[in-house]
């Protein structure tokens, strides 16, 4: 399984923007501490407090609202799912963070999430990727 730990100043905020993403709360992860969001099966996504987070790192908790550290990125299956993933984001409190990325065999979108957690939907030609 791949866990993505994120620092989160508000968790009922957090949790309800990645529920509107259509992410799935998985309460065997969850307590008032945490919110574990199911990406898909084996991926996902560990909403903690900063206190909760802090108890996992060395040093300080970074903030991603000023400075990236990490970009998150899941595969969609076309564009349009791409386009989708950021409007759900937006409309959530989300903000847009780079413009959508067009290489004709390849595109993405990107958004924060209210923390500044960068996330991207990216697509890939199937056939580009066999060439």
């Amino acid at each position: 399984m791949i866990f993505v730990n994120l620092p989160v100043t508000d968790l009922a905020r957090a949790t309800a923007f990645y529920s509107a993403l259509g992410f799935t709360q998985d309460a065997r992860y969850s307590d008032d501490t945490g919110a574990g969001m199911v990406i898909e099966e084996n991926v996902m996504v560990m909403l903690l407090t900063r206190e909760k987070f802090a108890g996992f790192v060395a040093g300080e908790v970074g903030d991603p609202a000023q400075a990236t550290s990490v970009l998150n990125a899941v595969s969609a299956t076309d564009r349009a799912e791409c386009d989708d993933l950021l409007a759900r984001a937006l409309a959530a409190g989300g903000k847009p963070w780079l413009p959508a990325q067009d290489h004709g065999f390849m595109y993405g979108t990107s958004f924060t999430d209210p923390d500044g957690n960068v996330w991207e939907a990216a697509w890939m030609d199937p056939a580009a990727l066999q060439a």
